[in-house]
């Protein structure tokens, strides 16, 4: 949540600080601010709501400055207002932050004991206080002030802070929240994501926990130098080389599509194929696993997988259970990983946790992986954010090359999650010897051919838009599974809820009878997907059920599937098909049409597609 923005260079602050909070406007946000060394001073212009209200301000308060930081702020201490907004300033000191200082009500104590006087309700007050007054009792820097700080701080934070007696140094420090620093032709910027520092440059820094990085303009030879130092936070000095970054600034742009998340949907198939690429052996019967960071005999010694999730990763992992089950013979369940870290979980050293977050940061993910590796579980991570904190706290790490996702409501990152499970239920089944090496090369065959399959289901937008228009008034809306069909079922739901604000419910299509049925009527739309597999009979008596009580049928099925064409189209139902493939593989292809409903329905209601309301794309509190 939140975004953080910081730049020292040659050229205006105000503009590159803007345009990469423009960047991070996926993440969720209610409020933006930036501070400018401006003339010798500090500059902090603030507004409520989009960055056009910040626009706005800023061209009525112009800054002129070279060097300074940035906010997108979600709220979580504090309502949304300008009081509330990012910079917070303390004496000489600003300071932006994402995270949560979960001892802020005791500092907040402590500070107004001693004759503070707070101008918000925000937890990240607090830091600008504790810097300015290190500052005041003699710290030999800024750096050292911030660290002072810091170390009287416990939550998750990261932090860019200027004071206006040094202008030309920028402190940047992490703990449990993203932040990544770009070096660049002549000047460096610092930011919460990658696409807000792509039209700056490709080559990059990730900060790491526990790390500080200062950012400093000096002159030498008449010349001036900018230099960017880490360290820990004991002060010793880090030495990491940049990394290059293969996306260009035009990918995180919506390339001629109405909407980030249309965009996204329709580049499913390349991010499959890359995601598969490199992934399958030669030989095309087994999945190549060096990065996985398990062994073979990890593989064939442990006795449960244990899936920790939060969201639309939930759903994913909901079906990477059946899969591993299925291939691998393995015990499997998943969880929230909210309500994990809230209760005394039992790992063993025998489990393999699979911690599956699109960021690699999401909290609740993360606190879940710190209780198994303290059980003494192996963790695997599944994640779309190359270096984020998941994969870093695990034990191997298993990327899916989505490449960035502007949208809040999660697509791209969803299906290649997808193919991840698949792909190491596969690994898993091999290295167990249950799964044949004829029946994996099956499977892996067919996966390679699914992004074909997909640009065949995305032809149908056109007419999956019309379908919207005719239920797009609607209230209420059940969707309904079997198997891998369920958490499919759910993911549509969410999408619905996530972007269309109709509420929206995902059930096991046995459990209608066990409730949801008794909301059934002529005016409630309900998606069944019903392609043809194993459960395709028990499926399709639920569908009768739900037509019995003339509830509106839109059903998901399997192309020149007759038989559910004289259930569904004959009874004045909508059928949207999807071409014929493995059962492993067919809810690849049946959660798109779902994808497009909800887009399709959000899009002719007029709602934010990308950033709806009171959502985030990076969850990183609690």
């Amino acid at each position: 949540m939140c975004g953080i923005v910081a730049f020292i260079g040659g050229r205006l602050a105000t503009p590159v600080l803007v345009e990469g909070l423009r960047k991070l406007e996926y993440r969720g946000y209610d409020s933006a601010g930036v501070a400018v060394h401006a003339g010798g001073d500090l500059s902090v212009v603030r507004a409520v709501g989009k960055l056009a209200n910040l626009d706005a301000a800023l061209a009525k308060a112009p800054l002129t400055g070279t060097v300074g930081i940035g906010h997108t702020r979600w709220a979580t201490h504090g309502r949304p207002s300008e009081a509330n907004a990012h910079p917070h300033v303390s004496g000489p000191v600003a300071v932006v932050h994402n995270g949560i200082i979960e001892n802020h009500v005791a500092l907040r104590c402590e500070l107004e004991a001693q004759g503070v006087q707070f101008a918000s309700d925000t937890d990240t007050e607090i830091v600008a206080h504790l810097v300015a007054r290190a500052l005041a009792a003699g710290a030999q820097s800024l750096e050292d002030a911030v660290r002072k700080a810091l170390r009287l701080v416990h939550g998750a934070y990261a932090i860019a802070v200027l004071s206006k007696t040094d202008p030309n140094v920028i402190v940047l420090a992490k703990d449990q929240s993203p932040l990544v620093l770009g070096l660049g032709d002549g000047e460096l910027i610092a930011a919460s994501d990658i696409p807000a520092i792509l039209s700056t440059t490709r080559d990059v820094i990730f900060l790491q926990d526990g790390e500080m990085a200062v950012l400093r303009r000096t002159t030498r030879d008449g010349e001036i130098v900018l230099e960017a130092s880490l360290h820990t936070m004991s002060g010793e000095p880090v030495v990491r080389a940049p990394k290059r970054i293969d996306w260009s600034p035009a990918q995180a742009e919506k390339g001629g599509y109405k909407h980030f998340m249309l965009k996204e949907i329709h580049e499913q198939p390349r991010a499959i194929e890359d995601t598969l690429r490199g992934r399958i052996s030669l030989e095309g019967d087994d999945v190549v696993s060096q990065e996985l960071g398990l062994t073979d005999a990890v593989a064939k010694d442990i006795d449960r997988v244990y899936f920790v999730a939060c969201g639309t990763s939930s759903h994913a992992a909901m079906a990477g259970r059946y899969w591993v089950e299925a291939l691998s013979r393995v015990p499997a369940q998943v969880e929230i990983a909210s309500e994990v870290r809230y209760r005394d979980p039992v790992f063993t050293p025998r489990d393999l946790v699979v911690a599956v977050s699109q960021s690699g940061e999401t909290s609740d993910t993360l606190a879940a992986v710190k209780a198994a590796r303290a059980g003494g579980a192996r963790v695997l991570a599944i994640a779309n954010v190359l270096d984020s904190a998941i994969p870093r706290g695990s034990d191997g790490a298993f990327y899916t090359h989505a490449g960035p996702e502007i949208g809040v409501a999660s697509t791209k990152c969803f299906t290649t999650q997808l193919v991840a499970m698949l792909l190491l239920a596969v690994w898993l089944g091999r290295r167990r010897e249950t799964l044949s090496r004829e029946r994996a090369k099956a499977v892996l065959d067919g996966l390679s051919h699914v992004p074909a399959l997909m640009r065949e289901v995305l032809e149908q937008d056109a007419a999956i838009r019309v379908l919207a228009r005719r239920h797009m008034k609607a209230r209420d809306m059940l969707f309904l599974g079997r198997g891998v069909g369920f958490p499919i079922a759910l993911e549509g739901a969410l999408k619905v809820k996530e972007i269309s604000y109709v509420h929206a419910e995902g059930y096991a299509a046995g459990e209608m009878k066990h409730g949801p049925i008794a909301l059934i009527d002529d005016a409630m739309p309900v998606v069944i997907v019903c392609p043809r597999d194993n459960h395709f009979e028990k499926t399709a008596s639920n569908l009768q059920e739900v037509r019995a009580r003339e509830g509106q049928i839109i059903a998901v099925g399997t192309q020149g599937d007759e038989e559910l064409a004289k259930l569904v189209v004959q009874q004045g139902g909508d059928l949207v098909t999807v071409p014929a493939c493995a059962p492993e593989l067919v809810h690849l292809l049946t959660v798109v049409p779902l994808q497009l409903l909800a887009y399709h329905m959000a899009d002719l209601k007029g709602t934010d597609v990308d950033q709806p309301r009171n959502l985030a794309k990076t969850v990183t509190v609690e």
